[in-house]
């Protein structure tokens, strides 16, 4: 009997721009999960009653996840914009490699564009302070 042939590994791979904006992409996803969780339990909390939505504020509103509402926010910023990428290349546009490479330094940057001012923006509102 014929053996099947093994699927490579990651370490015969270079690093490429490609591959680390993928991982990020797939990562952002999982933590946006996780923060789409605590939005839930904060909802369901202000659905709920008065004591419960005291309760939910005082926890949210606590250091820690305030902390964690900015990497959401990073992972948000991230995870939209490489997402518009993503739909970009299911145009089959930006599939070249210097193309590829350019988009996700345009994402990377816009990224933090984005966040510092969507950052600033909850930070003068008195959400982050």
């Amino acid at each position: 009997m014929r053996q099947r042939p093994l699927s490579p590994h990651l370490d015969i791979y270079r690093f490429a721009y490609t591959m680390a904006t993928s991982i990020a992409h797939r990562a952002t996803g999982l933590i946006l999960t996780a923060g789409f969780a605590v939005l839930i339990y904060w909802l369901v909390a202000a659905a709920s009653s008065a004591d419960s939505y005291a309760s939910a504020q005082q926890i949210v509103g606590s250091g820690p996840v305030k902390l964690l509402l900015v990497g959401w926010l990073l992972a948000f910023c991230y995870h939209l914009l490489n997402g518009i990428r993503h739909l970009n290349w299911d145009r089959v546009r930006g599939l070249e490699r210097h193309e590829a490479r350019r988009s996700a330094r345009i994402v990377i940057i816009a990224t933090v564009v984005l966040f510092l001012v969507l950052g600033a923006r909850a930070f003068a509102s008195g959400v982050l302070s």
